[in-house]
């Protein structure tokens, strides 16, 4: 069983590793293989956020993309950000990487204030 701090981490410890192979490898197999990494430790974070959710199922809204692409969508935005900056290195690249990262962040930060443990009634 592994310590509840490196439990937590994890899934970010996966995405930082994907980001940094993405920067580091050439061959293309070791790039996809970088992906594949960065989003199981997205999807992970994922399937333990839809966990920790304290919104209640009736205030939530509805949308008409699938649930596992809504919840990677912050993920997505760093994914294109670092691949833009890294395969298409200009200036303009560079700024819009850095634009698509910040919104990505900012939709990350946002999920995370309605995702906490909450305490059965009766244990606080």
């Amino acid at each position: 069983m592994l310590i509840k701090p490196f439990y937590e981490l994890l899934p970010f410890i996966y995405m930082i590793i994907g980001i940094l192979s993405i920067f580091l490898l050439e061959p293309n197999y070791a790039i996809i293989a970088s992906v594949v990494v960065y989003l199981y430790g997205a999807h992970i974070y994922n399937l333990r956020s839809k966990n920790r959710r304290t919104d209640l199922k009736r205030k939530r809204k509805s949308g008409f993309m699938p649930e596992t692409l809504y919840g990677l969508m912050p993920f997505n935005y760093v994914l294109i950000a670092v691949s833009l900056y890294h395969f298409y290195p200009r200036d303009s690249s560079t700024l819009f990487a850095l634009c698509l990262t910040t919104y990505g962040g900012y939709l990350f930060l946002r999920r995370v204030s309605f995702r906490h443990h909450r305490l059965p009634r009766g244990m606080s």
